[in-house]
């Protein structure tokens, strides 16, 4: 399957020096995205697990000149897998990019956060540029090639894929083989490469256990408001341990959370975060499960959208006190630019919740989306009042 990332890497190898770092789930398909991306160029792989690999990477990639194949004609690309694992990979990144930013491009990937250092000095800054990869989605598998823009025209997708989307998530594997025995067998194994290994090699933490019975308090909690000290009381943690392992969760990909905005709305909560997960498919509840599939899209559309500079986005959700509550706002260059309500069923009212926060706000974009309405070909970017449109007319046009 050809990856919506692909053409931009190329561009970037291309155009750019900077490095190519590549962030995103395990299994996501950052591996076979970058060997794919790099098929036109001389490139050597190298994988921070492999025991021979790793040695010739400490070595500061002093041999690999010896390794890749010589052609003036193109680009000799390194890529280097996994190697946030090593502590100081930064400092090691650093040193062979200055060395070797002549003759090679780099290209790096990892399964946890690559730019978790932005928090303080950042020795790194002007040496790459960060392509956050997301599992598949409506757009993507119904063969998106257009990313000049945020949106596109809507196109109709097979119920069968919808559901095989729905019930197995966009991990490429499981989607593509869509078969439930597969599928149980991959979670599970997901689970122990999260627990057993991921978190072994790069945190501190030894109770596992009481960790995993958070991660799967979060598979009931998905699209809820975050209760730091409720979730404490049931692990049986201090509520700092809890925003603790919650942050290496969110740095892990099991997680992420979305913040409430609070510019222009009058009596706004300001710190209360909602919770989604990188893999709507271990949610039971048929509403939740939908809700964080819009969620997993969306944030997929404003990370694309800003990572190919197209601007500033972002994903909030809005919130008063007076407990008024729309699910999704998206923010371009930080000004309010999509307002969305994901409902199962196109049969109610529009939520007057839309009307109120738009009227304080004016959204270039508001909609209700209904998972049960079939898909019309109708621009949903196009309405120029708040509307209720099918879900998936409106996936489609994303990213």
């Amino acid at each position: 399957m050809n990856r919506i990332y692909t053409k931009i890497i190329q561009e970037h190898l291309d155009q750019f020096r900077q490095m190519v770092f590549l962030s995103g789930p395990r299994q996501a398909g950052k591996t076979t995205l970058s060997k794919a991306s790099v098929a036109s160029h001389s490139f050597q792989y190298f994988n921070w697990d492999n025991v021979k690999h790793r040695e010739l990477i400490l070595s500061g990639l002093n041999k690999v000149q010896t390794d890749i194949i010589s052609d003036k004609n193109k680009t000799s690309v390194i890529i280097l897998d996994e190697i946030h694992k090593y502590k100081h990979w930064k400092s090691l990144l650093k040193g062979c990019f200055d060395v070797m930013e002549d003759s090679y491009k780099f290209l790096i990937t990892g399964s946890a956060k690559l730019n978790v250092f932005r928090r303080g000095g950042d020795s790194m800054m002007g040496r790459y540029f960060l392509y956050r990869i997301h599992p598949l989605s409506v757009a993507e598998i119904l063969g998106r090639t257009n990313v000049e823009r945020e949106t596109v025209s809507p196109q109709e997708m097979a119920s069968e894929a919808w559901n095989n989307l729905l019930n197995f998530g966009g991990f490429p594997e499981p989607y593509l083989n869509a078969n439930q025995r597969f599928y149980q067998k991959w979670v599970k194994l997901k689970h122990d490469q999260l627990f057993q290994e991921d978190l072994r090699e790069t945190t501190r933490i030894h109770q596992v256990e009481q960790l995993e019975l958070l991660a799967h308090l979060l598979i009931r909690q998905a699209g809820n408001l975050t209760q730091y000290s409720e979730l404490a009381k049931k692990v049986r943690v201090s509520e700092p341990t809890v925003r603790n392992w919650m942050s290496v969760l969110h740095n892990l990909y099991y997680s992420f959370t979305i913040t409430p905005w609070s510019q222009n709305i009058s009596r706004s909560l300001l710190k209360e975060p909602k919770v989604y997960l990188w893999d709507w498919s271990v949610i039971d509840d048929v509403g939740a499960k939908i809700e964080n599939l819009v969620a997993c899209h969306l944030l997929k559309a404003v990370h694309f959208w800003t990572d190919i500079g197209l601007g500033e986005y972002n994903l909030h959700y809005l919130r008063d006190k007076e407990k008024r509550e729309v699910d999704f706002l998206v923010t371009k260059n930080k000004k309010p630019w999509l307002m969305l309500e994901v409902k199962s069923s196109g049969s109610g009212h529009l939520s007057p919740n839309l009307h109120y926060f738009d009227r304080q706000l004016e959204v270039p974009h508001v909609l209700q989306v209904a998972a049960d309405l079939p898909f019309v070909q109708r621009d949903c970017f196009d309405l120029k009042t708040p509307k209720i449109v099918p879900l998936l007319t409106f996936l489609s046009q994303l990213i």
